[in-house]
């Protein structure tokens, strides 16, 4: 009879320890399941980082629907700041600045990028008729609130809006 009750609870432990360890493995598989799903989550989001930084390159490459541009006189003659403004606004670029530039002594028209965006500012040197690449340059700066500074030099009259 001893060894029945012996028997008996010896199953009583087995079973406990087989509820346990199921018990146990269950919670295992879960943790293990859980780690995977996380460590591809993270995965997936620093793979991502590098087309979010594609993309907006690419915009950043983009000319801006609307330009706003300073014109400005390098030239000398009056009112030709004038006129390349009627002719830019009616390609609709807006200006928000006419003035004289620094010096009057420039040779060839150019402009200059304000905002690191150098499709604006070839967008408008294909508008007037200027060479690209050598006559835009970038001079980056936040304090202007503007994308593209044009200034007029003595080739004026060979540009499209006077022509």
């Amino acid at each position: 009879m001893a060894k029945n009750e012996n028997n008996s609870s010896s199953k009583k432990v087995d079973s406990k320890t087989s509820v346990v360890n199921l018990s146990l493995n269950i919670i295992i598989f879960f943790l293990a399941s859980l780690t995977i799903y996380l460590g591809y989550s993270i995965i997936i989001k620093l793979n991502d980082k590098p087309k979010i930084v594609e993309e907006v390159e690419n915009l950043k490459n983009q000319p801006a629907e609307i330009i706003q541009v300073e014109v400005l006189n390098g030239c000398g003659i009056s009112g030709v700041a004038d006129r390349f403004t009627d002719f830019l606004r009616n390609k609709n670029v807006d200006v928000v600045n006419i003035g004289n530039y620094s010096s009057f002594d420039i040779e060839e028209t150019f402009v200059i990028d304000r905002v690191g965006n150098k499709a604006n500012a070839f967008k408008v040197a294909d508008l007037l008729g200027i060479t690209r690449k050598s006559n835009s340059i970038t001079q980056l700066n936040e304090d202007l609130f503007l994308d593209v500074t044009i200034v007029i030099g003595k080739d004026y009259y060979k540009l499209n809006p006077l022509k």
